[in-house]
């Protein structure tokens, strides 16, 4: 099998495969994924996205820790709040990525037997 490492990464290919399934794993949490997409436009408190997506707050909270110890989301504190937002341009790359291949393969996916929810 010919698996690519990352580019300018010092981490063979079977470690590059574990590393990219452990994103995957964290991806496919449709909470984590609602919290990312809500700060795609920009910092937002937890308040705030809380509101936005629905979650309870130590549901978000719990999420948010998450998404920030993996290093796909950055945080801030001001006084008693918490702001968050994507990590980078890497990681907003990806969101992107993921709709166009989304919009391309809805249909299949939306097919797909493996995962249901």
């Amino acid at each position: 099998m010919n698996v690519r490492a990352p580019a300018r990464s010092s981490v063979g290919a079977e470690e590059a495969l574990e590393l990219k399934a452990k994103l995957f794993r964290g991806l496919a949490e449709p909470s984590r994924l609602a919290l990312l997409e809500a700060l795609r436009d920009g910092e937002r408190s937890v308040g705030d996205l809380v509101e936005a997506t629905g979650l309870s707050q130590a549901n978000a909270s719990a999420h948010l820790a998450c998404l920030r110890d993996c290093g796909l989301v950055t945080s801030r504190s001001e006084g008693r709040f918490v702001y968050y937002r994507v990590a980078g341009r890497e990681v907003e790359r990806m969101l992107a990525h993921a709709d166009g291949t989304v919009a391309a393969l809805a249909e299949r996916i939306a097919a797909c037997a493996n995962y249901r929810r």
